[in-house]
């Protein structure tokens, strides 16, 4: 069976173009909420669909699909799938333009790059890259909302990168929850749980939290203490410091001592003062040997 292989034959037609650009909201961009229609490419179709008798071709896989897995990535890898083939490098040039805006947005956010801080400035910069499909964008456009105190715009910028798999986006809406909508804490334990899986150790954090306290959802030490232990080999000292509490009441399983110190040894070497001061008391409280 005559089967196409990487990187595919290009014969100068491809089954997708360039993403389409979107157009400019009309009112300003520091005060534009997202929309449905700013990120409509990722509800459209492909002008048509791909033959099945092509075998497996990569420029096949329909735009939507694609632009929705690379929502989420940074530029290095952003550059990798752009190598694929020429449909994927065309098809992701919106979110490549999207991380100079992201760039940008940073070096005016935080003052770096030669540039004064400007938040303004910086929150334009993350809205167009967001309305090029960047969920990073999205976030950091959400965070600026939120601390400008216009916690509506923010939300609906995190729940934008939630639900385009983003688990920054997820931790933080569901941080939002907690903070501003205590009647949604089913729905921010959800997003946790999504995070979570995903590997975002805050969101791991947070979750056993939860978990630990009956907040939003049964109390279980031991599933806590298993969060607690997936964000501390994350590295979230606070997490560590949770596990030693989980196996001192006998919660976390007989060799989660010894596995929490292995994890602390680990992260000594690059931590700063208060995290060591931290992790010091952790240790401390940690019996010799597991029994």
């Amino acid at each position: 069976m005559k089967q196409m292989t990487w990187p595919c034959n290009s014969d100068g037609h491809h089954h997708f173009a360039s993403l389409p650009f979107f157009r400019k909201p009309q009112e300003s961009p520091i005060l534009a909420k997202p929309s449905k229609s700013h990120l409509s490419f990722f509800n459209s179709a492909p002008k048509s669909a791909p033959n099945p008798s092509q075998g497996s071709d990569f420029s096949a896989l329909p735009y939507d699909v694609l632009a929705r897995v690379a929502a989420s990535f940074a530029l290095p890898s952003l550059k990798t799938a752009s190598l694929v083939c020429r449909a994927w490098r065309d098809a992701l040039k919106p979110l490549r333009e999207a991380m100079v805006f992201l760039k940008w947005g940073k070096r005016f956010k935080h003052g770096r790059g030669g540039v004064k801080a400007n938040s303004r400035k910086a929150l334009d910069s993350f809205l167009k890259g967001a309305a090029r499909g960047s969920t990073l964008a999205m976030v950091d456009a959400g965070l600026i909302y939120w601390e400008m105190g216009k916690k509506e715009e923010g939300i609906a910028w995190y729940r934008l990168a939630a639900e385009l798999g983003d688990p920054t986006g997820q931790c933080n809406l569901a941080i939002c929850y907690f903070q501003a909508y205590p009647s949604k804490t089913l729905e921010a334990i959800g997003w946790l749980y999504q995070a979570s899986f995903a590997g975002h150790v805050r969101a791991q954090y947070q979750l056993a939290l939860c978990l630990h306290q009956g907040r939003g959802v049964g109390r279980s030490l031991p599933e806590a203490a298993h969060w607690y232990l997936r964000a501390a080999e994350g590295g979230y000292a606070r997490a560590m410091y949770n596990t030693s509490l989980c196996y001192l009441m006998g919660e976390a399983g007989e060799r989660a001592a010894a596995h929490v110190k292995n994890v602390i040894l680990q992260q000594l070497s690059a931590s700063s003062r208060d995290r060591v001061m931290l992790l010091a008391d952790t240790w401390r409280d940690l019996p010799a040997h597991p029994s």
